[in-house]
C-alpha cells in the first residue's frame, strides 16, 4: 500500500492544477482537467463502476456494494486544484525515507532549508518517510494526498472482497481553493446519504465545524494631479486604502488569531493614486459574530464614502459558505464513526474547528452532510509543505475503516 500511495501521489502533484479565481471557466485552468482525465482512466482500471466526468470538471465513480445487509451509501471527496498562494508549475517531490529528525536541505542551490527548529512538528515524523517540496513551489498535498488516499482505498476494497461494504461513492471535484468547489457539484446524481472530505491535514483530525465566510472586494477611486500643484486636487487611493485598513481591528487578524476567533484578512492591495483595488476575506465560526464583522466593514465603507465621496468607494460583499456543524450535528453519527474508525487504527482523533474552507461547508448545506478528514500533510500552500507517506497510509486505512464500520452497524 505505501509504494501504490507514493506512486499515486507524485504522480499527481507533477501536474499543474492551480486555480484561477480571474477565470469564469469551470475548472478554472486547464491543468485541472489534464489532472481529471488521469484519473477517471485510474478508476475505470482500478474496477469502479459508472465513471462519470461531467462537462463541470466533476469527477463521480461508484464502488458496489457486496454486502445483503440495507447500507447507508456513503461517499468520499477530494478537490484535484491547489492552491493560488503560491506556485504549483513544475513540481518536483523528494523523497525522504527513515526521515532523522534533523533538517532536510530542500534546494542546495537557494540554500532553502525545511528546519524542526523553525517548524517543531517535524519532531513528530521521526522515522517516517516524507514527501517534501524542491523548496521552489508548493506540494499540493492539498487535496492530492486525498486523492491518493482514496483512490488507494478503493483500489484495496475491490481486492479484499472479503471485506464487507455497502455502496461507496467517490468524487473529485475542481476550484475548491478558490471557493466554488461544490458551486455545480449534483447532490442528486451523487446519491450519497452522508460524505467524508478528506482534506485535513496532520494525524487524526477529524472536523465538521467550519467558518461562516464571506468574501469583499472594494474598489477605490482617487484623482492624479501633478504633485507640484495638487494641494486641494489630489485624491490618493492608496491612503484611503490604507485608511480603511486601519479602521479594522488589528487584533481580528489572521496572524493574531486561534480556535474560534474570527478574522478580516487582507489577501491582496493593488493600486496607485488613480485606483486601488482591496481583496478581503471575513471569517467567523459564530453566525452572529460573522454577521457584526460583514455590517461593521459596510459601516466603515459608508464612513469613507461619506468623506471621500460616495462614489469613489465601491464595496462588493458576498457570503462563501456557512458553519457545516449546524447541518452534520443532527447525523452526529458519521462524526462518531469516524472517530470510532481512527481509534481502532490507534489513532487519537483530533475534533477541532476548520479555520479554512473545505467543500464540506457548502454540501452540508446542499443536503449532503459532509465532515473532514486528515490527510497526513503539514504546512499546505508554501514551499515547506511536507506530508508523511506512513500518516498517508493511515488516513487511506481510516477511509477502509469508514466503510467497515457501516456495513457492521447497518
Amino acid at each position: 500500500m505505501k509504494n501504490e500511495i507514493i506512486e499515486r501521489f507524485t504522480s499527481y502533484v507533477k501536474i499543474d492544477t492551480q486555480s484561477n479565481e480571474d477565470s469564469e471557466t469551470c475548472p478554472s485552468t486547464p491543468g485541472q482537467w489534464d489532472l481529471l482525465h488521469k484519473l477517471k482512466e485510474e478508476l475505470k482500471s482500478i474496477g469502479m463502476e459508472d465513471v462519470t466526468l461531467d462537462e463541470n470538471g466533476y469527477l463521480m465513480a461508484t464502488l458496489p456494494s457486496n454486502t445483503d445487509k440495507h447500507v447507508p451509501t456513503i461517499g468520499f471527496l477530494a478537490h484535484v486544484d491547489t492552491a493560488t498562494d503560491f506556485t504549483g508549475k513544475n513540481v518536483n517531490p523528494q523523497l525522504v525515507e527513515n526521515y532523522d529528525g534533523g533538517d532536510i536541505l530542500l534546494n542546495d542551490s537557494l540554500h532553502i532549508t525545511l528546519s524542526p527548529k523553525e517548524f517543531p512538528n517535524l519532531e513528530n515524523y521521526k522515522g517516517h518517510t516524507l514527501i517534501t517540496t524542491d523548496g521552489t513551489t508548493l506540494l499540493g498535498a492539498d487535496n492530492k494526498a486525498g486523492i491518493a488516499e482514496i483512490m488507494t482505498a478503493m483500489a484495496y476494497l475491490i481486492h479484499h472482497p472479503e471485506i464487507k461494504h455497502g455502496k461507496v461513492r467517490v468524487a473529485f471535484t475542481p476550484d475548491e481553493e478558490i471557493g466554488r468547489g461544490p458551486h455545480k457539484f449534483d447532490v442528486e446524481a451523487f446519491q450519497a446519504q452522508y460524505a467524508y472530505t478528506v482534506d485535513g491535514g496532520r494525524l487524526g483530525e477529524l472536523e465538521y465545524e467550519s467558518f461562516n465566510a464571506a468574501g469583499a472586494k472594494i474598489t477605490i477611486k482617487g484623482s492624479n494631479i501633478h504633485p507640484g500643484s495638487a494641494k486641494g486636487k489630489m485624491i490618493n487611493s492608496i491612503k484611503i486604502g490604507m485608511e480603511l485598513q486601519n479602521k479594522l481591528p488589528a487584533e481580528e487578524a489572521p496572524e493574531y488569531t486561534e480556535g474560534y476567533e474570527g478574522f478580516y484578512h487582507l489577501l491582496s492591495m493593488n493600486g496607485d493614486v488613480e485606483q486601488t483595488k482591496m481583496n478581503y476575506i471575513i471569517r467567523d465560526h459564530d453566525k452572529e459574530k460573522f454577521e457584526a464583522k460583514k455590517a461593521n466593514l459596510e459601516k466603515i465603507v459608508n464612513e469613507l464614502q461619506q468623506k471621500h465621496g460616495e462614489n469613489n468607494i465601491i464595496l462588493e460583499i458576498s457570503d462563501q459558505y456557512y458553519n457545516m456543524k449546524d447541518k452534520i450535528e443532527p447525523v452526529k453519527h458519521i462524526v462518531d464513526i469516524a472517530y470510532e474508525a481512527m481509534k481502532d487504527l490507534n489513532i487519537e482523533p483530533i475534533i477541532q474547528p476548520i479555520r479554512g474552507g473545505t467543500d464540506g461547508s457548502q454540501l452540508s448545506f446542499m443536503g449532503l452532510p459532509t465532515p473532514n478528514i486528515f490527510t497526513g500533510g503539514e504546512n499546505f500552500h508554501g514551499k515547506y509543505e511536507y506530508i508523511s507517506v506512513d500518516n498517508m497510509e493511515k488516513a487511506t486505512q481510516v477511509i477502509i475503516g469508514i466503510t467497515k464500520l457501516f456495513e457492521e452497524k447497518a
